[in-house]
């Protein structure tokens, strides 16, 4: 059988030739006649024979195989990364710490019990659970019991999940600071949501608005450092802010993305502390280890807790269990700790070296945001903005403006660029340095 296909796929037999009867063929080859009437059968099912009353078996017409394109000559794949990289929202990847990940890993997969291979509790693994709560409430003020806290795969992930448990409650609307990510808006808008913006100043977000937001049955904030203008918001608008959510019955939802890297200010605990039951906490190992962990935390409000685990599943999908069991050794053992320590001064640094760079070239440059975080933002003159990213553009140099981060409902507001200073390697830094100074104005 296989011989006939092979005759048939490589021409030697033609279409339309006929073939022997299975009597002929079964007597030549010296085998059963039912051997080859089967033989025959199975030929025509697959289509490479035709079978007809009085006309006998042939070889069936089938259409011309393509002849394969002829090999592409294989080149060097394009590079098209920038050569230098400062957009905000990204830690230095290369300061990953492997080493004391790899220890903690080894020291949690030693431990690790039986039943920890097989699927996890919906809110994630106890252990990290119950680190988080500690660590959460001795460094962010989070008042964090480890039946409130559900892990996810990041702050996207959480915001997704958030958005589907307001739906089902009938919140139709939700507030937004007036610059942010799009990434969170559309996911808003994707859950059915329609967002009012809040004006933000030196304050943070205009947090007296809230009682105009018609409708809103949530707020989502960054209290701490608001991304992008780095502010942190004044202690008079967070009281502001649970006011409103305590009258009205709201939910605050704190993105506290950055929140272990200050330098010239004492830390900004989570807006959380002051009603728990208020505010929905959003925290990651994103900015202070690397996004590709896809390890974050939800703490949450008593009420919530079961509707969250209902969106997210009956048991965890989505995180490892071994990841998790690794960063809750990771904190447990001090490193957590030594590492942050250790990026903070590296990233004080290099904002340090950026406003220093940026004086020398012009003293009268304004650089703000800079009292925490991984990013400053840097003022324009009025107009000059555009042409400034599509000139770092054309350098091979990756540049945010300031507008890129703006709502669409907002009108059009200062010209000022996002200089994110934790991306680059301690390798790439000086030449972005040196990048960005050649497409300043």
């Amino acid at each position: 059988m296989d011989a006939l296909r092979e005759a048939v796929r490589t021409g030697r037999l033609a279409p339309g030739t006929r073939l022997p009867s299975s009597r002929s063929l079964a007597a030549d080859l010296g085998i059963a006649r039912n051997t080859v009437a089967d033989a025959y059968a199975e030929l025509v099912a697959e289509g490479w024979l035709t079978a007809r009353q009085g006309s006998g078996t042939r070889v069936a017409r089938r259409a011309a195989p393509r002849r394969p394109a002829p090999p592409v000559p294989r080149t060097r794949p394009v590079d098209r990364r920038p050569a230098h990289n400062l957009l905000p929202g990204f830690p230095d990847l290369a300061g990953f710490p492997r080493a004391q990940w790899l220890t903690a890993a080894r020291r949690a997969l030693t431990a690790a019990p039986a039943e920890a291979f097989g699927y996890s509790d919906a809110r994630g693994r106890i252990e990290l659970r119950t680190v988080l709560a500690d660590y959460l409430a001795r460094a962010r003020g989070v008042y964090a019991d480890p039946e409130r806290i559900v892990i996810c795969s990041g702050f996207v992930h959480g915001l997704m999940l958030m958005a589907n448990v307001l739906f089902a409650r009938r919140v139709r609307a939700v507030a937004v600071e007036s610059y942010g990510l799009d990434v969170h808006w559309k996911i808003l808008t994707r859950a059915g949501m329609r967002m009012t913006a809040l004006a933000l100043d030196e304050r943070g977000a205009r947090t007296e608005e809230l009682a105009d937001a018609k409708g809103a049955g949530a707020v989502l904030m960054t209290p701490a450092h608001q991304f992008p203008t780095g502010v942190a918001l004044h202690p008079d608008r967070r009281a502001a802010a649970v006011d409103w959510a305590r009258r009205t019955g709201g939910l605050i939802l704190e993105d506290d993305y950055d929140g272990e890297f200050r330098y010239d200010r004492q830390p900004v605990g989570a807006l959380q502390g002051l009603d728990p039951e208020r505010v929905a906490y959003f925290g990651t190992a994103s900015k202070s280890l690397a996004p590709g962990l896809r390890l974050a935390w939800m703490v949450l409000p008593q009420e919530l807790v079961g509707e969250v685990m209902e969106a997210k599943g009956e048991v965890d999908w989505v995180s490892s269990a071994l990841d998790q069991l690794t960063l809750a050794e990771f904190i447990a053992s001090g490193a957590y700790d030594r590492h942050v320590r250790s990026m903070r001064l590296r990233y004080r640094r290099r904002r340090d070296q950026l406003v220093a760079a940026l004086a020398d070239r012009d003293p009268a440059v304004g650089v703000t945001g800079i009292a925490a975080g991984l990013h400053a933002v840097v003022e324009l003159p009025p107009g000059t903005e555009r042409s400034v990213v599509e000139a770092a553009a054309w350098q091979g140099l990756a540049l945010n403006g300031m507008a890129s981060f703006r709502h669409p409902s907002v009108r059009p507001g200062r010209d000022a660029l996002v200089v994110g200073y934790g991306t680059p390697t301690d390798s790439a830094w000086t030449g972005a340095l040196d990048a960005l100074g050649r497409v300043l104005p």
